[in-house]
């Protein structure tokens, strides 16, 4: 990402950017929501967004061929993806989510466009829940359709770590991995939200619930509080860092976190605890629950 371009941007910087005359950002509406809370992202979208936004779909910018949810696709599926909605390659990317908390999903579009080579993208700090209590307008409606733009995607492969990467770093603990969900999830004392799967986690991992970085308003922490929670936790933020979770969706949130603490680049295990479930050897999942059983 470049200098110029900043991880996180308030309520009030996009209000006053989309004023600006010739503003060259594209606003989307990354929100996803985890099928087992019945919410329909993109429903929601229509009944309420902000003004000039898209729907960003995580599901179907994705690996369709993959078993495994919202896997990242080629990058020419993701360029054209991002065409359609209008983004140019001298686009400012604002990416927002409708979480209660206050960002959830939109991390996840922030990475992705970092990963597949667009620096300029940013996260509304807060996201629609600020941007609502701010007294700023919504709108209802589809989006409007943009002509399509001559975007372009490289995937950067160093961010992106698979199922074989992170076995071999079990044994020799390379980089550091730091699991987004839950606490309970990650010790294996509480359900994972997806069918077929028990919770757990991956040897010598590292828990930091996502929202461990968000305070109480939805906004992000200050970065030297982000830098405390990491060294609490055991991190060292100048060593090799993967980000994980579920299905690589709040782990993108923990890596931003690691972003505003100067630490660019966390890369991040797109198969998540639904891939390390499936595939690994009961041993190597760690749980104070049920477990895995051949």
């Amino acid at each position: 990402m470049s200098l110029q371009t900043k991880a996180l941007v308030s309520v009030r910087w996009l209000t006053e950017t989309l004023r600006a005359p010739g503003s060259n950002v594209r606003v989307l509406d990354a929100s996803w929501f985890l099928p087992k809370l019945r919410r329909n992202a993109k429903s929601e979208f229509r009944a309420r967004h902000i003004p000039r936004a898209s729907f960003f779909d995580l599901d179907r910018c994705s690996d369709r061929s993959s078993p495994l949810d919202h896997m990242l696709p080629p990058a020419p599926v993701f360029a054209e993806f991002a065409s359609r909605l209008g983004v140019c390659p001298d686009s400012h990317v604002v990416v927002y989510d409708r979480s209660e908390h206050g960002a959830f999903s939109s991390p996840r579009a922030w990475w992705m466009f970092r990963v597949f080579g667009h620096a300029s993208v940013s996260v509304l700090d807060g996201g629609l829940e600020a941007w609502i209590r701010e007294g700023q307008p919504v709108e209802e409606g589809k989006a409007l359709k943009h002509e399509p733009t001559e975007f372009t995607a490289k995937l950067n492969r160093a961010w992106v770590k698979t199922y074989e990467d992170i076995v071999d770093n079990v044994e020799s603990k390379t980089f550091q991995v730091v699991d987004a969900r839950p606490a309970g999830r990650f010790r294996g004392t509480d359900p994972e939200p997806r069918d077929n799967t028990e919770p757990g986690h991956i040897p010598g991992s590292i828990n930091i619930p996502f929202t461990s970085f968000l305070a109480s308003s939805g906004l992000f922490l200050p970065p030297d509080q982000l830098k405390a929670i990491f060294q609490k936790a055991g991190v060292d933020l100048q060593k090799p860092l993967c980000v994980t979770c579920g299905s690589a969706v709040t782990a993108c949130l923990t890596a931003l976190a690691a972003y505003q603490c100067g630490h660019d680049e966390v890369s991040v295990y797109d198969g998540g605890w639904m891939e390390w479930y499936t595939r690994a050897a009961p041993e190597d999942v760690i749980s104070e629950g049920r477990g895995k059983h051949r």
